[in-house]
């Protein structure tokens, strides 16, 4: 086990509340399956898994709705399927006929902290040892090296992203203001409602969602373990 911590931002964020069908609106705060993303997004192996433990607000919630041009749809793979078979045809999707416009309430000017241990499966730990991804993922992250470009919730909404050592560098959040400070819960807990904790993965043909009760204190949330708390 090795924790690792990256500091994220961002100009735009949305981590979608699933409950909103048509509209976009973002959770408050980062959800640990974008967050496993940011670390997958830098390095990933079959054989490690990310655990998400903590995640750190820098900056106060502060929103922004936009209006956006979306597709309205994907090709569905039965549509595949049946080209395939016949050999030919039209394997296309025309975004101007399927074009439609979405409005969304979405993050703006967002900065997180996230606390994150690699796990090495115990099917692959005899030939792969720990310190051998921890040294590839440290040299990665040092250099800003990825294997594709990490998002905030939506791949428009690219993050930024430094690895640092949150012993030497602590946050200070001294400098916010008392609104800020009661909004990220220093004056008491906040309560965030359900939070996606993450896909359960058990059944690949049907993946279940995974929610937990989150809540928000002095700037942090607390991830619970996979197999804790859940709804």
């Amino acid at each position: 086990m090795t924790r690792f911590c990256l500091e994220v931002t961002g100009d735009f964020a949305c981590f979608t509340r699933p409950e909103m069908k048509a509209e976009r609106v973002s959770y408050e705060v980062m959800t640990p399956s974008a967050a496993r993303n940011v670390f997958q997004a830098i390095f990933w192996k079959p054989e490690i898994d990310w655990r998400v433990r903590r995640i750190e607000v820098l900056r106060p919630i502060r929103w922004i709705n936009l209006r956006r041009n979306e597709v309205g749809k994907k090709l569905s793979t039965a549509t595949v399927n049946t080209l395939m078979k016949r050999g030919h045809g039209s394997l296309a999707l025309y975004v101007e006929d399927e074009r439609q416009q979405r409005a969304g309430l979405f993050l703006r000017d967002v900065a997180y902290r996230l606390h994150a241990e690699l796990f090495v499966k115990p099917s692959a730990r005899a030939e792969n040892p720990v310190a051998k991804y921890r040294d590839i993922f440290t040299r990665r992250a040092g250099k800003g090296q990825c294997v594709n470009q990490p998002y905030l919730g939506c791949r428009e909404f690219a993050a930024r992203f430094r690895l640092v050592d949150p012993v030497a560098n602590p946050v200070d959040w001294s400098h916010l203001d008392n609104s800020a400070r009661r909004q990220l819960g220093f004056d008491g807990e906040r309560d965030l409602g359900l939070m996606l904790h993450d896909l359960d993965f058990a059944k690949a043909s049907d993946p279940q969602p995974r929610f937990f009760r989150a809540t928000l204190r002095n700037a942090i949330v607390e991830v619970p373990d996979w197999q804790g708390e859940r709804a």
